[in-house]
């Protein structure tokens, strides 16, 4: 009970701005008291303790500069105490005392492994993703979290399994027409990536500016089968159409041949051309004609 008042009560650290000096003028000003502390103690125009001074001044001034590039950022800390983040490009200055961490503010790409998880149904899958993000804020990256580069890695491998076991891989007969799979809703699946990695980064002071899957497979020991079950698919699909476009070609001849008094059938040479027809346009294999040399009945 102590341990959760504490934790509750913990100060959380955000980012704030420093705002540091320009460190040209600070070089000059450090050259100008090295010039004047070495020109009074070279002509002896002072006291020799006035020289020493000006020299130390100019000297001290020197540790404090730091270049940071564009998309840079340095955490300054003065005996511990956070006092800021400088964003600032170029030539700074700050207190000689404070002691800075340099830090990216680049997008970074993590391309995760393929890794072996089970989907809605329970099917084990291989699922990979490719993950653009970058540091928002420092104090949080540096002080809150002791890694925050490893902190992504093991996240997003957590975040991409758990994302795994809210859809199934493919549509079939126990799901909603409209449900949403990993295979045919890559966009919906992606956004709900980045929003579950914005999640978990949020306390490493991370965003995640893209998410997307790139390695999306059925497990090794299961490829076969759901193969299978995929080419089953396909055909009962494919013989569906033939079906169907098959009694749409009977049902225009038989109208055909009425509308024209080319031939009266009865019901049941009706039934025998239909059976024929639909024989021939369904069939795998090229049909084989049958020439009738007699009467129509015969």
């Amino acid at each position: 009970m102590i341990n959760q008042a504490v934790h509750a009560h913990r100060p959380e650290r955000t980012e704030t701005r420093y705002r540091s000096l320009n460190g040209y003028a600070m070089v000059l000003a450090a050259v100008v008291l090295l010039a004047v502390g070495g020109f009074v103690l070279a002509r002896q125009l002072a006291p020799v303790y006035i020289g020493v001074l000006f020299v130390l001044a100019g000297a001290a001034l020197l540790p404090g500069l730091y270049m940071l590039q564009p998309n840079e950022g340095i955490v300054l800390t003065l005996f511990g105490k956070y006092q800021g983040t400088d964003r600032s490009e170029g030539l700074r200055w700050t207190n000689p005392f404070q002691s800075g961490r340099k830090i990216s503010l680049r997008a970074r790409n993590l391309n995760t492994a393929a890794l072996k998880v089970n989907d809605k149904r329970g099917n084990p899958v291989e699922i990979g993703a490719a993950v653009v993000w970058r540091v928002h804020d420092t104090a949080r990256a540096v002080f809150e979290i002791d890694d925050y580069t490893k902190f992504v890695s093991i996240q997003a491998e957590a975040a991409i399994r758990h994302l795994a076991t809210q859809y199934a891989y493919d549509t079939g007969e126990d799901l909603d027409p409209d449900e949403t799979t990993l295979r045919a809703g890559l966009d919906t699946v992606a956004d709900a990536l980045k929003t579950e990695l914005n999640h978990r980064f949020v306390s490493a002071g991370v965003e995640v500016l893209d998410a997307k899957l790139t390695h999306l497979a059925y497990a090794p020991e299961i490829a076969q089968v759901m193969l299978r079950r995929q080419q089953a698919t396909a055909i009962v699909s494919a013989r569906h159409q033939i079906v169907a476009g098959a009694v749409g070609m009977v049902e225009a001849a038989l109208k055909g041949l009425s509308e024209r008094n080319l031939l009266t059938l009865d019901d049941e040479r009706k039934a025998s051309m239909v059976s024929n027809l639909l024989v021939v346009l369904c069939s795998d294999n090229d049909a084989q004609p049958v020439i009738n040399t007699g009467t129509l009945y015969t």
